[in-house]
């Protein structure tokens, strides 16, 4: 569907994301995990960009997506607006959804490919579904982890949720992980992986090299649900 909203709320999330609010349409159905393409008009001209929602479809308040503060014009343009602001939205769209139908399922995040990450895990928690869900986020630094005070509050209420993070420039106090995902990570982090689905999300050269990694493992491509189309 297409519809026009005014930005509801702005949420600090990093150093450089945000998330903005809007309010959600009565008829808007979606599933954890699918994106919306926003249009903004400035300078003169229309541009549409693809986000996905990092709202999950248990919250029926409102509609959210996190942006990553890139510099670039339409990244200013969304990051100098305040509350009230309209813009147009449509979708949902995108395969990579989760709706409860498999038992046990991992999440592989880049940077702001946490935002359908987020959808997914809150809306398992939410349902208290049985869903053994292995969350594995990559960022930068501290300053770029999006969602990890909320990701903590989540795992005290669902233990079949699980979270790991690993940072690749983390600043010295960081006594965590400090690789990228790679295939001795999962091995050791995801036992089962063998009989697990899984959800790739991020900069599209992330997205493509963790397909090619799941595929050298032995994971199925029917096994590996992936979007690129995160806001960068």
């Amino acid at each position: 569907m297409k519809f026009q909203a005014n930005i509801s709320e702005i949420i600090p999330r990093s150093a450089n994301a945000k998330s903005f609010r809007f309010k959600r349409p009565d008829d808007f159905d979606y599933k954890a995990g699918q994106y919306i393409v926003v249009t903004l008009e400035f300078n003169g001209k229309s541009v549409s960009k693809p986000f996905s929602l990092s709202s999950s479809p248990t919250e029926k308040d409102h509609l959210e997506f996190t942006k990553k503060l890139t510099g670039h014009e339409f990244s200013n343009a969304l990051d100098s607006m305040e509350t009230g602001y309209p813009f147009n939205i449509s979708g949902p769209f995108g395969k990579m959804s989760y709706e409860g139908e498999y038992e046990k399922i991992v999440l592989l995040s880049g940077g702001i490919g946490i935002a359908p990450m987020r959808s997914i895990c809150r809306y398992c928690t939410d349902l208290k579904l049985d869903t053994d869900v292995v969350l594995i986020c990559s960022d930068r630094t501290e300053e770029d982890m999006v969602f990890w005070k909320e990701l903590s509050e989540m795992i005290r209420q669902n233990p079949r949720l699980t979270v790991f993070q690993t940072l690749t420039r983390a600043s010295e106090n960081w006594t965590g992980c400090r690789e990228r995902i790679n295939e001795n990570l999962i091995r050791k982090e995801v036992h089962d992986y063998a009989t697990r689905e899984f959800y790739i999300c991020g900069p599209p050269s992330m997205t493509e090299s963790m397909t090619e990694m799941l595929r050298s493992m032995g994971v199925p491509d029917v096994r590996i649900k992936k979007e690129s189309l995160v806001g960068y």
